[in-house]
């Protein structure tokens, strides 16, 4: 393969990747997986955490594109965090709002850590604060893909739309 049909088979599969996502019942069963996983680790449950893991790989695949016309709050949260990233604007970091993903990950890691340490109330607390910290981030770049000049943005409005 050359080059340029190697990128154009990359953002062919990106592309197929967040616009499968944005179907809202894909965004949602991801957010899911976060109290699934805290619970195999409560358990000690091999069996439910692969089917934890499976399930996370499966997501972007097992879900169609949204409809063109769908407005539910996880298509343009999803729409919007594409939008975000492709900006160049990142997700680790300590300016606003990203550093809400920087407090995320040691709140979800202790989750985990307590969940496995059999610690119900340190987990839930921990978890319900990393899912939080997530929508919170998720809110405002949304608020931001909202608020920026349509010329500064891509809509992302079909699943099927040309580059």
């Amino acid at each position: 393969m050359t080059e340029t049909t190697d990128e154009s088979l990359r953002s062919r599969l990106e592309d197929a990747f967040w616009t499968r996502n944005a179907n809202p019942r894909s965004g949602w069963s991801r957010l899911l997986l976060a109290p699934l996983l805290v619970l195999a680790c409560y358990r000690h449950d091999p069996r439910l955490l692969a089917v934890t893991v499976l399930a996370a790989v499966l997501d972007p695949v097992v879900f169609p594109p949204p409809a063109p016309a769908t407005e539910s709050w996880m298509t343009r949260a999803v729409r919007a965090e594409r939008w975000w990233l492709e900006a160049g604007e990142g997700s680790f970091d300590l300016g606003w709002p990203n550093v809400l993903n920087v407090l995320n990950l040691p709140a979800f890691v202790y989750g985990l850590y307590a969940a496995y340490e059999r610690r119900p109330v340190r987990a839930v607390l921990a978890t319900g604060a990393s899912t939080a910290l997530k929508l919170w981030w998720i809110e405002t770049v949304a608020r931001r893909y909202d608020d920026a000049p349509t010329g500064a943005r891509t809509d992302y409005c079909s699943p099927y739309q040309s580059s």
